[in-house]
């Protein structure tokens, strides 16, 4: 009982708001059509272009018909149409043959992706060993010559502590130099070093090679 007095106060409060002029409005009836087919001035400017063109005839066929006076041959699109909508066909809806080609050739480039990646990553599964063991050694030399470094300097500002006295301070210009220098003739002394290892090969090689063919030795000397 109180749903319908709330919708009647309702609508007294609208009727209220809107004014007593409100009711005797009526909106005007829609624009009625022509009952003929509704043909544009060509000379108009304000003429649009798609109303003087094939789709305003098709237009005017459909909803009149044989009263529209068009030939309804002449709606029927032409050969270079044609050629164009069945371009257009083959590009954007392929056959039910090519989509299964497309989707064939699509699935046998994934699996061989997916075989290659299989391959690469037993590849490299395999190598993981000596990769982890070289790794290992490398750092092992590289911990091995930081240390043979830590100890080369530290006998180094030794002797030249000794050769100053321990009284110079080892962050003097004088105290630096003199450590420049016996680097210079610790990497002097390498280099001799390895020269003469060098040659102590070379020298070995030969003498190798002359026991293993004393002839070849021989025949340059007669």
């Amino acid at each position: 009982m109180a749903a319908p007095v709330r919708q009647a106060r309702g609508l007294l409060g609208l009727a209220s708001t809107l004014g007593p002029g409100s009711r005797n409005y009526r909106a005007p009836p829609p624009p009625r059509r022509s009952p003929g087919p509704c043909w544009p001035d060509p000379d108009d400017p304000l003429t649009p272009r798609w109303q003087l063109g094939p789709r305003h005839a098709a237009k005017q066929f459909a909803r009149h018909g044989a009263a529209s006076g068009v030939a309804a041959g002449s709606l029927w699109p032409s050969r270079e149409q044609l050629r164009e909508l069945e371009a257009e066909e083959r590009e954007w809806y392929p056959s039910l043959a090519a989509m299964q080609e497309s989707l064939r050739v699509q699935q046998l480039a994934e699996e061989e992706k997916r075989q290659a990646r299989e391959q690469l990553i037993e590849e490299r599964m395999a190598k993981m060993p000596q990769m982890i063991e070289n790794w290992r050694r490398q750092q092992q030399e590289r911990r091995e010559k930081e240390q043979a470094d830590k100890e080369r300097r530290a006998r180094l500002q030794a002797e030249a502590q000794e050769r100053l006295g321990y009284h110079v301070d080892p962050r003097s210009a004088r105290f630096q130099e003199l450590l420049q220098d016996l680097e210079k003739q610790h990497r002097k002394r390498l280099k001799e070093e390895k020269q003469r290892k060098k040659k102590e090969a070379r020298a070995a090689a030969m003498a190798a090679a002359v026991a293993e063919d004393p002839a070849a030795s021989a025949t340059p000397s007669s």
